[in-house]
């Protein structure tokens, strides 16, 4: 295990588990602050060809290869694979006193690379708050944008200065807290998507040629306010806006309608059951920040809730 000879002092000689999307970034972006990438793996052909782009001259390596090679281990690869992968290069015996290994999973900290701690390698859990599309792009998307660190008290310094010196602002998240961090992410990233797509679709087939540009407005007004809200700027529930809000119980039985009958047109069955639980949940947050009564709340609860697709129930 060594840098190259001629780096900086202080640069590492860091190897790339997983040449991935995250991964070749994050190599690319250690190696333009003056570390030397001394191998990097992988398996699929989009692999080797980010390698080629983001990483040009490293050599495409096998994985006990790249962690024996290297100072700083970057483990790149999906959560579920995370822990086979750390234990069985511990049977292997490639983990070394004093490497850093950094894992990129959102999901945990560093109690998943307690096989390589145990060989006396240094653990560091590194998680970047934004989306990556595997290419040059993303470089610039990295200065600036949230990292997660976890990390044993006496080396989390190692984990925010490698944080900063590709220009990320860390932030520490504590070894309980990383299952929870990582579900708001995914909750509030992942499900804006599907929420997006679901209201695409629907005006699509209201007749709307292009829904991204009549949604974008609205979009980026609402969500510009909510990000607002969350960094204390101003009150939550006050940016909050719509029939629930308004306590218009019969718009929103009507959208249910609507929404039921474009399920059964187009087979969207996924938007009234979402519709249904995101009305739910802006009627509890409208009542707690008092934007409506209990009356008002009770009358919602009782359309989103009722069956038969918001329809009252036959009597009889």
């Amino acid at each position: 295990m060594s840098a190259a000879s001629g780096a900086r002092p202080g640069r590492l000689g860091v190897g790339i588990v997983g040449a991935g999307k995250v991964g070749a970034v994050l190599g690319s972006a250690l190696r333009s602050t003056g570390h030397v990438v001394v191998g990097a793996s992988g398996i699929s052909e989009a692999s080797r060809d980010r390698i080629e782009n983001l990483l040009p001259g490293v050599p495409v390596l096998e994985v006990r290869d790249v962690v024996e090679r290297s100072e700083l281990t970057v483990l790149a690869v999906p959560d579920d694979v995370l822990s086979g992968l750390v234990a069985g290069l511990a049977d292997l015996g490639a983990w070394q006193p004093g490497q850093i290994v950094v894992h990129t999973s959102g999901r945990y900290g560093t109690d998943v690379l307690a096989p390589a701690r145990a060989a006396g390698a240094i653990p560091v859990a590194i998680h970047p708050a934004m989306t990556f599309t595997g290419t040059s792009l993303d470089m610039s998307r990295l200065v600036g944008a949230t990292f997660a660190v976890t990390a044993p008290a006496p080396v989390l310094p190692i984990g925010l200065a490698l944080v900063v010196e590709i220009g990320g602002e860390p932030v520490v998240v504590e070894e309980r807290d990383r299952a929870l961090y990582h579900a708001a992410l995914a909750h509030g990233a992942n499900h804006l998507v599907v929420l997006v797509a679901q209201a695409a679709q629907a005006l699509q087939v209201a007749g709307v040629d292009d829904p991204g540009r009549a949604l974008g407005p609205l979009l980026h007004a609402a969500l510009d306010g909510a990000l607002r809200a969350a960094d204390g700027v101003s009150d939550p529930v006050q940016t909050l806006t719509g029939p629930v809000v308004r306590g218009d119980v019969g718009t929103v039985a009507d959208h249910l309608a609507v929404l039921t009958e474009l399920a059964v047109r187009r087979g969207a069955t996924d938007t009234p059951d979402a519709y249904r639980a995101l009305s739910r949940a802006a009627t509890v947050r409208a009542l707690a920040g008092g934007r409506i009564k209990d009356a008002q709340a009770q009358a919602l609860l009782d359309v989103i809730d009722r069956p038969e697709h918001g329809a009252p129930e036959d009597e009889g």
